[in-house]
C-alpha cells in the first residue's frame, strides 16, 4: 500500500477531480494551517476558479460532496472563499501508520531517476589546522551525503585538499630558510609544518623578497622539481592524517582524499581549450577569461599567472572536467563558505563557457559562519580563529559536567563514559549547527547547546534513550496493531506521518535544518503523547500493544533522521547523581 498518508488523500482528490471534470493539477493537498479545523487543506478550488468561470465555493463545495461518501474522511467542509477542509478517519490513520512501521524505510520514498553526485564539502589546507568553520562544511556535507544516498542517488563524496598553492611553496621556503636545505623535512610532523608554517606567512606579508620566494619554489614544484616533489609528498601525507582524525571524531566521510595537485595535468588541458576555443587572451602576461556582466562587475578568471604558474580558479575548473570525465558526474555540489560565491559563479560561467561538463548541474552551497556572542566569528580566549579541535574539547568538558563519574553507574567505567561523552557533545555541536539555516551564521551558544531540554542535539538522543528504556520495561507487552483514542496520539501519528515529505523537503533544498526542526517536535509530540498516554497501565493489552508500537516507530525515525544528520543515538543517556 502508499504509504504516505499525503500521497493517498491526493490520489483520492485527483478521482474526484477526474470525475468532475477538473484539472487533476490542482488536486494536492497541504498540512492544514489550521490543524484544530483539519488535518490538510487543498486550495484547489480558487486556482480553478477562473478557468471554470465559476465561484470558487461553488467548486468547493461540489468536491466536497463527493468525498463525503468516503468512509476515510471524518470530516469535510468548506471555508472561506473556497477552502477545502479536510478530517481523516482514525482508523485509516492508523492503518498507514502500521504500514510504516513493518517498512524497513517507514513509507519513505527513493528518487526515480538516481543521479551521480559528486560532493565537495571538505577543503582543509596543508599544514593548516581545522577551524570551526571546516564544522559547517564537515557537518552540512555529511548530512547531505547521508541524505542524498537516503534518496537513492549515488555520492562520492570529496575532500579536495588545498596541497598545491602559495602556502607550499612559503612553507618549503621558511624550511629551506631555517634549516638551510629540506632534508630534514621528513622528520616534520603537523606542529612542526604548522609553525613553519605561521611563520612563514608572518614573513611574507612583511618582507617582498621572502614572498617572491615563496612564489619560485611554487611554481618549481609545479613544474616538478624532484626536491620539492619529495618534500611536498611528506608535507601532504602528514597534513591528510591529522586531519582525518578530526574528520573521523565529526563521522565526516570522504571516499576521495585528492587535491589540488591532482588536477595540475588537467589545468594544461583547460588552457588549451580555452585557446583553441578563443575565449582567453593574454593580458599583461598572464592568461585570462574575461566574463560578461550584466548587474554587477564580474573579474576575469585567471588560468596562468604572469609567472607561468597556474591560478586558483584553473585548479577548480579543471577539477569539474576530471569529475565529469572520470567520475562521470551528473551534479557536482560545494558545500563552502557564502563568501567564496563570486569564486563560484566565474568557475561555473567558464565550465559552461568552455562546455566540459554538458548537462551536468553545479550547485555551491553557501553557508554562514560560526559566531561568538558579539556576532563576530567564534574565536579562542586570546582571540585567534578556534581550532575545531579545541572547539570539540570544549564541548566535551561541557558535556563531562554534566556525566556521573566512572564506576558511578554499573557497566559504566571510564571508557563506556568517555564514549557517551564524545556521542553526546558531537551531537550536540552538529545539532547545534545543522539546526539553523545554512545560509545563516549562526551564535554557538556554549552554555546552552549541550542541554537535555529545548531544541538541542542532547533533547532528541534523550528522547531514544527514554523509549528504549520503555521498551525494556514493557516485558511480556509486544508492540501490535496501532488504535487512535485520544488526540495526543493523533497528533503523533500524524506527526510521524510527515516522514517522508520531510526527507523529500531535504533531499530537494539540500537543505539539513528541515530534518533538524521535525525532529525536535517529532520528540515534543512523543513527550505529550507519553504524558498522556500511559502504555503499561493502559486499559487494554491491545491498547498498550498499540501505544508500544507508537513509542517503537518514533525511536526508530528519531534515529533514522539523528543518523542522516551524521549524529549518533546512544542505547542510554546518564546524567550525574542529583541532576533533573
Amino acid at each position: 500500500m502508499n504509504l504516505s498518508l499525503e500521497k493517498i488523500i491526493n490520489a483520492k482528490l485527483a478521482a474526484v477531480f477526474n470525475e468532475l471534470n477538473l484539472n487533476p493539477q490542482f488536486a494536492a493537498v497541504k498540512v492544514s494551517d489550521r490543524p484544530d479545523l483539519s488535518d490538510f487543506q487543498c486550495n484547489g478550488a480558487l486556482a480553478l476558479a477562473k478557468a471554470e468561470k465559476k465561484n470558487p465555493r461553488e467548486i468547493a463545495s461540489t468536491i466536497a460532496a463527493k468525498l463525503e461518501q468516503d468512509a476515510d474522511f471524518a470530516k469535510v467542509s468548506v471555508d472561506g472563499p473556497g477552502f477545502l477542509n479536510l478530517k481523516i478517519n482514525d482508523v485509516l490513520i492508523a492503518r498507514v501508520l502500521d504500514g510504516m512501521a513493518a517498512d524497513e524505510r517507514f513509507g519513505c520514498e527513493k528518487v526515480s531517476e538516481p543521479r551521480k553526485i559528486v560532493l565537495d564539502s571538505g577543503g582543509p589546507n596543508v599544514a593548516k589546522a581545522l577551524h570551526v568553520g571546516h564544522l559547517r562544511s564537515a557537518a552540512i556535507g555529511e548530512a547531505i551525503r547521508r541524505i542524498e544516498i537516503f534518496a537513492g542517488n549515488e555520492v562520492i563524496a570529496d575532500v579536495h585538499f588545498g596541497d598545491w598553492g602559495t602556502p607550499m611553496g612559503m612553507i618549503l621556503s621558511e624550511i629551506i630558510l631555517q634549516d638551510g636545505d629540506l632534508s630534514k623535512t621528513e622528520t616534520y610532523d603537523i606542529n612542526d609544518i604548522s609553525a613553519f608554517y605561521k611563520k612563514a606567512n608572518i614573513r611574507c606579508k612583511e618582507d617582498e623578497t621572502a614572498k617572491e620566494k615563496a612564489r619560485v619554489i611554487t611554481a618549481e614544484l609545479q613544474n616538478g622539481n624532484p626536491e620539492y616533489r619529495k618534500a611536498w609528498q611528506h608535507l601532504r601525507k602528514v597534513s591528510v592524517d591529522a586531519v582525518k582524525v578530526n574528520y573521523d571524531e565529526l563521522k565526516a566521510h570522504f571516499d576521495l582524499w585528492l587535491g589540488e595537485s591532482d588536477a595540475h595535468e588537467t589545468c594544461a588541458e583547460i588552457v588549451k581549450i580555452a585557446d583553441k576555443q578563443g575565449v582567453s587572451e593574454v593580458d599583461d602576461g598572464a592568461t585570462i577569461i574575461r566574463l560578461e556582466e550584466s548587474n554587477k562587475p564580474k573579474p576575469p578568471v585567471i588560468l596562468v599567472k604572469s609567472d607561468g604558474g597556474y591560478a586558483y580558479q584553473v585548479t577548480d575548473i579543471a577539477t569539474i572536467k576530471m569529475r565529469v570525465d572520470d567520475l562521470k558526474a551528473d551534479e557536482i555540489i560545494y558545500v563552502v563558505d557564502k563568501r567564496q560565491s563570486l569564486h563560484f559563479e566565474q568557475v561555473f560561467e567558464v565550465a559552461e563557457k568552455l562546455g566540459i561538463a554538458p548537462g551536468v548541474k553545479l550547485q555551491h552551497i553557501g553557508f554562514g559562519t560560526v559566531n561568538g556572542a558579539d556576532g563576530k566569528p567564534f574565536k579562542t580566549r586570546d582571540g585567534g580563529v578556534m581550532n575545531l579541535e579545541d572547539l570539540l574539547k570544549l564541548s566535551k568538558d561541557k558535556v563531562r559536567e554534566s556525566m556521573p563519574a566512572p564506576g558511578e553507574v554499573e557497566g559504566y567505567g571510564e571508557a563506556e563514559i568517555e564514549k557517551l561523552v564524545s556521542q553526546i557533545a558531537i551531537g550536540a555541536v552538529k545539532y547545534q549547527d545543522l539546526k539553523n539555516n545554512i545560509a545563516s551564521g549562526y551564535v554557538f551558544e556554549i552554555d546552552d547547546f549541550a542541554k537535555f531540554e529545548g531544541k538541542t542535539g542532547p533533547y532528541i538522543q534523550y528522547a531514544i534513550a527514554r523509549i528504549n528504556s520503555i521498551l525494556r520495561k514493557a516485558g511480556e507487552i509486544k508492540p501490535g496493531k496501532v488504535m487512535i483514542t485520544n488526540p495526543e496520539e493523533r497528533d503523533l501519528a500524524l506527526k510521524l506521518m510527515q516522514l517522508n515529505n520531510i526527507v523529500l523537503r531535504t533531499h530537494e533544498a539540500k537543505e539539513p535544518s528541515i530534518i533538524s526542526d521535525y525532529a525536535y517536535t517529532l520528540a515534543q509530540a512523543f513527550s505529550s503523547f507519553y504524558n498522556t498516554s500511559p502504555i503499561m497501565s493502559a486499559e487494554t493489552p491491545e491498547l498498550a500493544a498499540s501505544r508500544l508500537q507508537m513509542a517503537k516507530l518514533v525511536r526508530d525515525v528519531l534515529t533514522l533522521l539523528l543518523y542522516l544528520l551524521g549524529i549518533e543515538a546512544p542505547e542510554v543517556m546518564l546524567k550525574k547523581a542529583g541532576e533533573a
